[in-house]
């Protein structure tokens, strides 16, 4: 995998956390760059560790699953793309997983757990794939960090809209990085 389908990957995947981080800076008065930052560094960390832990699932499997992996992936990555897009076009705004307070610590690990879930199903991924992932991985925490410390600080002047938005572009990044994977393995 290229380092370009890389970066693209990691800004798809901090996507939701950045939608999840608008949502919640909505609901804050004020919102402080330092305790954004700090916010952010959580869903960056806990996003940046899942697709380790999701690439060694996949490398316990992947003598199994060698002759499909390409399909694997496609597979994995459509159907994240499309909870994504789904999830911008619905009606009830981006998911917050009920939380309206967007100050308590324990509130802010949870959701970025919950957001991190496609980064493990993504990890599992790229252990199909030729990838290097501690630098999967620290891309995808970093651009995680970053976005979530943007939505958090932002989220407040943008509102949910915006949110929506970053949902359904990370859904087609995603997408187009599947079929991508897809079309280099089946056109050999």
């Amino acid at each position: 995998m290229s380092i370009v389908s890389l970066v693209a990957l990691s800004f798809g995947m901090s996507m939701d956390a950045f939608a999840s981080a608008i949502a919640k800076g909505a609901t804050q008065k004020q919102a402080s760059l330092s305790k954004a930052f700090q916010a952010g560094l959580i869903f960056g960390v806990i996003e940046g560790v899942a697709p380790i832990v999701g690439w060694l699932l996949g490398n316990a499997v992947n003598d199994w699953l060698s002759q499909m992996d390409h399909w694997v992936a496609f597979v994995l990555l459509s159907f994240l793309a499309i909870r994504f897009i789904r999830e911008s076009l619905s009606a009830d705004g981006v998911e917050t997983d009920g939380d309206t307070d967007a100050g308590g610590l324990g509130l802010m690990i949870i959701t970025a757990i919950a957001t991190s879930i496609d980064s493990l199903v993504v990890g599992v991924s790229l252990a199909f794939l030729e990838v290097n992932i501690y630098l999967a991985a620290f891309l995808i925490g970093l651009a995680t960090t970053v976005m979530a410390t943007l939505g958090l600080y932002l989220g407040n002047r943008l509102g949910l809209k915006f949110g929506k938005i970053a949902m359904f572009v990370g859904g087609l990044v995603l997408f187009g990085i599947g079929a991508t994977i897809l079309y280099d393995h089946l056109s050999v």
